[in-house]
């Protein structure tokens, strides 16, 4: 218990480091808001002049758009690792007194922060351009909540490939070639059902399509255009979602963990 509770001590020291770390270089920062704004006005005005007719699509993209900032946002882990590597901060870190697994612990909460100022700046800019939630405030915390919890497991997934592969170039690229398709054969931008079969099974088993559609849910942005859904996935979308959640945490904490020992050892 004692060793739990001093790697979240740790944890929260390394959280603040790189906290203060985003404050020196507000760059960062910066770019990690206009990024969400950009999207939200490009899909909201371009891909919404060519929906389907009687669908509200600014309502229908802005969960979509949720998702698929919380997840590239955790390449921020993945990055952030690879760069301490490269510059020996984790060398440094090996030398201190501290718990094994805090640098990660830190490095994973930390960008949690980052995802909820990403959210919020989406949510102000889609009230903007028509976005409502239609459900009630505690409804509308838990679909947050499930987007913040998801993008936190698939952070320990990039926490891993980023001691895997300590370079911060390919980490940018392998996460882009990855995650860009794991958002768009989804039901992120348009409904799953217009897509080709093959694509469209994937597409209904993709967790990032359970996230979308459980913070529809959630927030009331369910459309009554479109069919509902015919996959238990999609049909129980909150529960599928917790169910990766769990998987991807226990297989890639104790993972991300043996590999941090390995990589400070090198």
């Amino acid at each position: 218990m004692s060793q739990v509770l001093s790697a979240f001590a740790d944890g929260a020291v390394v959280a603040k480091r790189n906290l203060i770390k985003i404050k020196r270089v507000p760059e960062v920062l910066v770019f990690t808001l206009l990024s969400p704004i950009i999207f939200v006005l490009l899909f909201a005005y371009v891909f919404g002049s060519i929906a389907p007719e009687g669908l509200n699509y600014r309502e229908f993209l802005i969960a979509g758009i949720f998702a698929q900032t919380v997840v590239f946002g955790a390449t921020f882990t993945g990055a952030g690792l690879a760069e301490d590597i490269q510059k020996g901060v984790i060398d440094r870190f090996r030398s201190l007194p501290m718990s094994r697994s805090a640098v990660l612990v830190g490095r994973t909460a930390s960008d949690i922060f980052n995802n909820v100022v990403s959210i919020t700046v989406m949510g102000l800019t889609g009230l903007i351009v028509g976005w409502r939630v239609r459900t009630s405030l505690l409804e509308a915390l838990a679909g947050f909540l499930l987007l913040l919890l998801f993008a936190y497991a698939f952070s320990w997934i990039m926490a891993y490939v980023g001691l895997l592969i300590p370079s911060v170039e390919v980490i940018n690229n392998a996460s882009f070639i990855v995650i860009f398709p794991l958002t768009f054969i989804a039901n992120t931008f348009v409904p799953s059902q217009n897509l080709p079969t093959p694509l469209r099974v994937f597409a209904e088993w993709n967790p990032v399509s359970a996230v979308v559609q459980s913070a529809r849910e959630l927030f009331g942005n369910v459309d009554p255009a479109l069919p509902p859904p015919d996959v238990w996935s999609l049909q129980n979308p909150v529960l599928y979602t917790l169910i990766w959640v769990a998987v991807i945490l226990a297989i890639f904490i104790p993972l991300s963990v043996h590999q941090y020992k390995r990589a400070a050892s090198r």
